[in-house]
């Protein structure tokens, strides 16, 4: 059997590398080379090469809030970008290309096309992002991760969100949380690989309106920016919580496992994560957030009894110390939301995306 490559391009932030990453796993398990294209910038330029994988890069950069003066060279940048996708195409011969987000899937699909590559992709949010949105009329097949993200023409079959293994491993709900009635409520914070400072400052301040007889474990990652000021909001306030607060927390397994709520953002890698595990979530939707997707993400699991939606306008310190105080009196909810979750998730996301590439590499 001839040997096969995979040329996959996902970069910018970890809901887009960290989903590749676990495809590009499952690749390299099956005996496929697999080539990266991303960015210098990227959080790409260090977890890909890290992971064992060549990282090939292209220049290009987001063009939203960058002013009128980057929109006028955006036509020349894009095609530089392009030019110099197209000839590491050409030089590589990937059986197939698989775009997983980020501003370097666009200049690189349309090489792929112009190549005659297989062009496949995955689109990881509930709404459609511009680069997906075009590269649809090119691609070969497209997936995603929550249903209906593409328009029915497409054919885009719902795959899920690829995740890491060992959070597929972890126990269902009921065999982590059955035990849990009595002791200290385990939440945990996460706001992405930058951590969120609306929880570093907030969070602290919140704990202080809790009742003395509402006990709270807490283990906060803050983002590597923002760890020493939330060491100091924690200090600075007089509580009987025992905090733990870390930069970067790379075990994510313990962390979940270890867990009975999460306090967290809305992207589509936190969703699935939060899915696969089975756990109970308050969810804030950066607000930011192109097309607001994140509040659609979060949608999709505050409608079916899965999380707590909560905007971050919504978002005070009181509201918060409610929150987790009932939550520490109603275990049975936090169990059953997990319950909710689980009942969403598609631990088979990385085989089938896998799969749907292996299959094109040897057609």
């Amino acid at each position: 059997m001839p040997h096969k490559s995979v040329l996959i391009m996902a970069g910018g932030t970890g809901g887009h590398v960290y989903p590749a990453l676990a495809v590009a796993d499952y690749l390299r398990q099956h005996t496929v080379t697999v080539v990266w294209l991303g960015t210098r910038q990227g959080i790409e330029s260090r977890l890909v090469p890290a992971r064992g994988y060549q990282l090939l890069t292209i220049g290009i950069s987001g063009l939203r809030g960058k002013g009128i003066w980057k929109w006028l060279k955006a036509p020349f940048m894009i095609l530089v970008a392009v030019v110099n996708a197209y000839y590491i195409i050409r030089r590589m011969k990937p059986d197939v290309v698989l775009g997983m987000g980020g501003f370097v899937s666009g200049p690189g699909g349309i090489a792929a096309w112009l190549a005659g590559i297989p062009l496949y992709i995955h689109e990881q949010n509930s709404i459609l992002g511009l680069t997906n949105r075009m590269l649809a009329l090119l691609a070969d097949a497209a997936m995603e991760g929550f249903p209906g993200t593409f328009t029915p023409k497409v054919h885009a079959q719902t795959t899920g969100n690829p995740v890491r293994a060992e959070l597929i491993a972890l126990p269902d709900p009921d065999q982590r949380l059955r035990d849990r009635c009595n002791g200290p409520l385990h939440l945990l914070v996460i706001g992405g690989s930058q951590g969120a400072r609306v929880f570093n400052n907030l969070l602290p301040t919140a704990l202080t309106h809790l009742d003395e007889t509402v006990k709270i474990d807490i283990w906060h990652q803050t983002g590597e920016r923002n760890y020493a000021a939330a060491r100091e909001n924690y200090a600075a306030v007089k509580t009987s919580c025992q905090v733990r607060i870390d930069p970067y927390i790379d075990d994510m397994a313990a962390a979940y496992s270890w867990a009975d709520i999460v306090l967290c953002r809305a992207g589509a890698l936190t969703i699935a994560e939060i899915c696969t595990v089975g756990i109970a979530s308050i969810l804030v939707p950066y607000p930011y957030a192109v097309d607001d997707h994140q509040t659609n993400n979060a949608r999709y699991l505050s409608e079916r009894g899965a999380a707590v939606l909560l905007a971050e306008a919504e978002l005070k310190e009181q509201t918060l110390a409610a929150l987790l105080s009932e939550f520490n009196r109603t275990r049975d909810k936090l169990l059953r939301m997990a319950r909710s979750a689980r009942q969403l998730a598609k631990p088979e996301a990385t085989k089938t995306v896998g799969d749907l590439c292996l299959g094109g590499a040897y057609a």
